[in-house]
């Protein structure tokens, strides 16, 4: 017996001839004490036992609420069954017992993973798909391979056309002898054989078709990453924009014939189009799939003549935000003539990436609040306007026109009002080409042209722009053309849903006509 201060007693059984009933039905979980244990328990004050009994009673009642709300866990703490005494006795429920909050909660948990750049596909490709591609990589080394003709150098390492010492065997599928292109990399080799493997394996029709990357060691020369990509051509969107028979010159490429059609400002806008049209879908997929190129820019940007499509190279630069490789908070690797003002696609308050698990789980939320795939988009709307305006496709005029552009504040409306009254000839072809057909052209440029990235148009929201209504000169694969589709409904219904929302909301208060009520206002809240 334990003695109370005005004299009652309060019973304490020490010792119990039967087994002790579980403290929760919820938990499940024993309370086994040794004798000691017992015995403080007994030595305690009275007013001690009662916080503790209440804490204990607070605590089992906030979980039996939680389960209560999420509406999953054990049946009976979901059914409103009884006294707990004789839940025991009535009869348990077959099955899954699925509330409303609990569909609303699984729906909420498949949406953040499927949310760009994707933690469930970025698990599966980086657990599974990157594991089993291991098994069967074929195995390299520089002897393998005869360098021919130097096809290009750049700030990451010197690229060959190259061809195997040997016949080519069934490990690798080429299409014939000499298909092939070989880049030792200089800087960055790891990460671009990183990069490249995930593209292969998440968007390959987005970038060069990679075969496989390998590491040489030599006594000499020491550790050397070399890379290898089937033979797709050598013309670059550049060199084919420095020809003066651009557009022209490539719609010969893309459709292998030369249309009977007059030369004017309608034919260029169409092959224009078709070139913008290839570009931001390469572009939807790489950052479909968590990753920023961060050096997009002519150069970058290949002919496949197999494929009759231009695709994205040199993914020296790139950073995977899925899981955070290539990615230094305070580090930038841009080119200055075509790189966003910003410079740094993520915040330069983000911390460095964490262990590649917790980055996946954690990258759309990083991916929302910083939307760095919006700086490649600055990159593509300044080769948009080198296509639509010969005169800026020289890299002195570009620099120039990056100058004027910072003094308007970065608003290409104003830039076109301060250069269009004493324009050359060259720009005011340029104006009346995105002109056409409303103007959708322009609205599209000063969509993507922008200083704040959170105001400049995705990759999917630009392919849905009525810019593209028309085909171009290639019919859309069936995929492109449910995408394209896709795209356009969403953000159709997106941007109107969003419109009527916002007007709604800005009239409510008001002496206006139309806008919430304050009961609705209300009903809104308890909805959400």
């Amino acid at each position: 017996m334990a003695t109370v201060a005005s004299g009652g007693t309060i019973p304490i059984k020490l010792h119990s001839t039967h087994r002790p009933k579980p403290l929760s039905p919820f938990l499940g979980r024993k309370l086994n004490l040794n004798p000691s244990s017992r015995t403080s328990i007994a030595t305690l004050h009275p007013k001690t036992l009662a916080v503790v009994a209440s804490s204990g009673v607070e605590f089992f009642d906030a979980v039996h609420n939680l389960f209560l709300g999420v509406g999953v866990g054990l049946p009976c703490t979901v059914m409103e069954c009884g006294d707990i005494i004789y839940r025991s006795t009535l009869p348990k429920p077959s099955g899954l017992t699925l509330t409303v909050p609990g569909a609303a909660l699984a729906l909420g948990t498949l949406s953040y993973l499927w949310a760009t750049p994707g933690v469930a596909p970025g698990f599966f490709d980086m657990f599974f798909l990157a594991f089993v591609e291991r098994l069967f990589r074929p195995t390299f080394k520089k002897d393998d391979f005869v360098l021919g003709k130097k096809l290009g150098e750049g700030a990451f390492g010197v690229v060959y056309r190259a061809s195997l010492t040997k016949k080519p065997s069934s490990k690798v599928p080429y299409q014939k002898e000499g298909d092939l292109v070989l880049k030792k990399a200089t800087e960055y080799g790891a990460v671009e054989i990183w990069m490249n493997e995930r593209v292969r394996r998440a968007c390959s029709n987005s970038c060069a078709d990679f075969v496989h990357g390998f590491l040489e060691n030599s006594s000499k020369k020491g550790a050397e990453y070399w890379l290898i990509w089937r033979y797709e051509g050598e013309a670059t969107l550049y060199d084919l924009m420095q020809s003066k028979e651009f557009p022209y010159n490539v719609e010969r490429m893309i459709v292998k014939e030369v249309q009977d059609l007059p030369r004017g400002l309608e034919r260029e806008n169409t092959i224009i189009q078709t070139i913008m049209r290839q570009l931001l879908f390469a572009l939807d997929g790489l950052h479909s799939t968590g990753i920023v190129h961060r050096d997009i820019k002519p150069q970058n940007i290949i002919f496949s003549e197999g494929s009759r499509t231009f695709k994205i190279i040199d993914l020296g630069a790139a950073a995977d935000l899925r899981v955070g490789i290539n990615y230094i908070p305070k580090e930038f690797l841009l080119d200055p003539r075509y790189a966003a003002p910003e410079q740094y696609i993520m915040s330069t308050q983000t911390p460095s990436a964490p262990s590649a698990p917790v980055a996946t789980a954690l990258s759309p939320v990083l991916w929302q609040m910083n939307l760095p795939d919006r700086f490649d988009i600055y990159s593509t709307g300044l080769i948009f306007l080198q296509m639509a305006f010969s005169g800026l496709r020289s890299d002195s005029a570009l620099i120039q026109f990056n100058r004027q552009l910072k003094r308007c504040d970065y608003d290409l409306n104003a830039w076109r009002k301060s250069v269009e009254p004493r324009a050359s000839s060259d720009l005011r072809k340029g104006f009346e080409l995105l002109d056409l057909d409303g103007g959708i052209g322009w609205e599209l440029l000063t969509s993507m042209v922008r200083y704040k990235a959170g105001q400049r148009i995705s990759a999917k929201g630009a392919l849905a722009n009525p810019y593209f209504d028309r085909e171009g000169l290639l019919v859309l694969s069936l995929m492109q053309n449910l995408r394209l589709q896709l795209f356009r409904a969403t953000q159709q219904d997106y941007g109107e849903a969003a419109e009527w929302i916002i007007q709604l909301m800005a009239k409510s208060g008001t002496e206006k006509e139309g806008g919430f009520t304050e009961a609705q206002l209300q009903e809104l809240t308890v909805c959400f």
